[in-house]
């Protein structure tokens, strides 16, 4: 038998002994070596071969992944490694570093228990390693230290030993100071790094080696040897001496928590349930024999096997046959395939036990973020929440009409297999809209559907996408219904910063119905919201909010989901551009109406309502957001100049420069509507020189001339007439 199969059964075995498992994931910026790292930890194990380590990058087994270099999906592996005499059993999640694909990263911290951050020597912590600490730490993921391409410090900044150990000291250093910042007061001390302790490594990916501490006091390797070795170009016997997968693996047994530990700590922040209930101790204890608990952070789309969700298993047994049940979707699903995966190998078992990353197929209503369980009453898991919305739209159709039924399931299947990406049907024009994280994200998207689901489409060039907001308070504006007999009173003012923020990260839980609305009152008013107004709380959409106002008007409880559906309306589609709005207050302050409910149906509350709230809107005075992306350049000092002339050609804003040897780090904040084709812009302008990369940044008010501009545009495009509507035309 091979070591590959080998290693199998002995994951197999050690599936059912918590303390023996470590779920960990590689976090990082884009290019500072995840994948490559990932590879060497399953060659390391007996998983593929050493030679081709680095160079294979297995869990990039997308075609898209390898043509383009990058990391597309978050793909996962079960590797059993020998410690100590001990076999452990090790599920890796390697994750993508390009913001487009930051959703995957947020998902995968879901399933996991600790992650290596990469930070690369010569880089240094980049906007994006800064993201993904506290997407760990918001989960409670404990993070440990790897610092990458120390090769390229000796070898290309031609730095001397004591200027290397300078440099790597000032890098522990910045990442530990995030880390600290963001932890709760009784984790600090336990989750700092100490390079002492070992829970922080030096190495390179791409040639194998990894030193830490205690590991040079064991094998009496020093920083001055490692030194030679690299400036000698012989980092073969290096890694011999000291290899990648034996010290990292070993960082990861004794650093990161097993599963019963780590539950104890993530369970009451990832799920707010009754700790007392079944559900709650059974996860805390991590107890193979309770309910099943599972929580889906990926679907995989499979030619054979059709849809995969790939999660964590909290609590219970899955086994191969047994009937689940989605929270939230009506009919339970039955579980076909169960298994462990090893990069795109899936290996079919008959159960596994909590603590595992598992792959189930059948779960045909499952999507990235369901709670799966054996019992229908179990309260689900938080939800997964992003940093960042889509921001960037395009219009796809389908090239042949037999295609369109066809186009429809994938657009379903692409959105189920990745929630980063929206897709919306304009029942008016028929036109299918899909929305993603930026270009790239959009672009990957449509070579999945041209050659893997096999439609071929017509795209429209990608457009951005804006929200409507107020700039000040409008109202109180009278809505009339058709026939008269009904009006209501409607004021719109703008949310302040610190509610939308509250409500964006889940904090305020705007989904669905308002269950408990004194707690939420209280948390407005934390927030410092007026508490009338607070406890005047109807609906949430998005980042809006309706507020009744009104006291004692007689028929209002019956018509209210009527102006609950208008607000929804109104807040899809703003009077200035039919954009969606954010952080719109919308306030009913008083209302008459028909006694005869025949006079106050649909047709007459809806338009009534929608009027007042547009009408208050421009009262109040109509604008745009935009989407705003930080963008960070490293370029050499002589080409700094075209650098910066071109990030203020698009409006972009300099917000700082700092110098680190001959290289200038630019940090700056564009626009993403200006920022289609920077990236051929920008290598033109330095010869390919500047290295960069963006983040997303919210939405920001346009200044006045480009808005007028943006307006008439969209207008336009949507087939509106140029000019929006005033007040006047609302009253009528």
């Amino acid at each position: 038998m091979g070591r590959k199969e080998d290693n199998i059964h002995k994951a197999q075995a050690l599936m059912r002994q918590t303390k023996f498992i470590r779920n960990i994931g590689t976090a990082a910026h884009i290019d500072h070596g995840k994948t490559t790292l990932s590879d060497n930890l399953i060659a390391g194990s007996g998983m593929m071969s050493g030679d081709l380590a680095g160079k294979q990058l297995l869990l990039d087994f997308d075609e898209q992944e390898q043509a383009r270099g990058i990391t597309i999906n978050a793909a996962s592996a079960s590797m059993v490694y020998d410690y100590k005499g001990q076999e452990y059993l090790i599920n890796l999640i390697d994750t993508p570093g390009h913001v487009d694909f930051g959703g995957d990263v947020t998902r995968a911290m879901r399933a996991i228990d600790g992650v290596v951050i990469l930070a690369c020597a010569v880089e240094g912590v980049m906007p994006q390693t800064e993201t993904v600490i506290r997407q760990a730490i918001k989960e409670r993921v404990h993070p440990i230290l790897f610092i990458n391409k120390v090769d390229r410090l000796i070898n290309e900044l031609q730095v001397t030993p004591e200027q290397m150990q300078a440099r790597l000291a000032s890098i522990v250093n910045e990442v530990n100071e995030k880390i600290k910042k963001l932890l709760p007061p009784e984790l600090k001390d336990k989750w700092a790094l100490k390079v002492e302790t070992g829970n922080v490594i030096f190495g390179s990916a791409y040639n194998n080696w990894a030193i830490s501490v205690p590991y040079m006091k064991n094998t009496g390797i020093n920083f001055k040897q490692v030194y030679e070795f690299c400036k000698n170009g012989d980092q073969k016997t290096l890694a011999k001496k000291a290899p990648l997968h034996e010290v990292l693996l070993e960082m990861v047994i004794i650093h990161l928590p097993n599963p019963d530990e780590a539950q104890k700590l993530r369970i009451p922040v990832i799920w707010h349930g009754d700790p007392e209930s079944n559900f709650g101790k059974a996860m805390l204890n991590c107890d193979p024999e309770g309910p099943v608990a599972f929580m889906v952070t990926k679907i995989i789309v499979d030619a054979h096997a059709g849809e995969v969700a790939v999660g964590r298993l909290f609590s219970g047994k899955i086994r191969k046959g047994q009937e689940l049940h989605i929270i939230g979707m009506p009919d339970p699903n039955r579980a076909q395939m169960v298994s462990l995966t090893v990069g795109a190998d899936r290996i079919p078992v008959d159960e596994l036990d909590a603590g595992n990353v598992v792959a189930v197929s059948g779960l045909k209503d499952a999507i990235a973020g369901s709670t799966v369980s054996s019992d229908p009453e179990m309260a689900s898991f938080e939800k997964i929440v992003h940093y960042s919305d889509p921001v960037v739209t395009m219009a796809i159709e389908a090239k042949h009409t037999k295609d369109l039924p066809k186009l429809v399931d994938v657009l379903r299947t692409v959105a189920k297999a990745d929630p980063s990406i929206q897709v919306e049907i304009n029942q008016e024009t028929g036109e299918h809209l899909m929305s993603g994280m930026g270009e790239l994200h959009l672009e990957i998207t449509q070579y999945r559907i041209v050659n893997e689901h096999k439609v071929e489409i017509n795209t429209s060039q990608p457009i951005v996408v804006f929200r409507e907001c107020v700039l000040g308070v409008g109202g109180p504006f009278e809505g009339k219904s058709p026939n008269k007999h009904n009006k209501f009173y409607i004021e719109v003012g703008p949310l302040s910063a610190d509610i939308v923020q509250a409500m964006r990260s889940g904090v305020i839980d705007v989904e669905g119905k308002v269950k408990d609305s004194k707690a939420v009152a209280r948390q407005l008013q934390d927030l410092g919201m007026d508490r009338d107004e607070a406890r005047g709380i109807v609906a949430f959409h998005g980042t809006n909010m309706l507020l009744d106002m009104t006291k004692g008007i007689q028929y209002l409880h019956e018509t209210m989901e009527l102006i609950k559906e208008a607000y929804i309306e109104a807040m899809n589609r703003g009077p200035l551009a039919n954009e969606k709005c954010m952080a719109v207050k919308v306030k009913l302050v008083d209302a008459k109406m028909h006694e005869d409910s025949i006079h106050r149906g649909p047709a007459q509350v809806i338009p009534a309502a929608r009027s007042a709230i547009y009408g208050a809107m421009c009262l109040a005075g109509r604008t745009l957001y935009e989407p705003m992306q930080k963008v960070f350049i490293n370029v050499p000092q002589d080409v700094m100049g075209d650098a910066i002339r071109e990030v203020q050609q698009r409006r972009g804003v300099i917000e700082d420069m700092k110098q680190e040897g001959e290289m200038t780090i630019v940090a700056s904040k564009c626009p993403v509507s200006e920022m289609f084709g920077f990236a051929a812009s920008i290598r033109g302008a330095t010869s390919g020189r500047a290295l960069w990369s963006s983040e997303n940044a919210g939405f920001e008010p346009m200044p006045k001339d480009p808005l007028d501009k943006a307006v008439l545009q969209i207008r336009q495009r949507k087939g509106l007439k140029p000019e929006p509507y005033d007040a006047a035309y609302y009253s009528s």
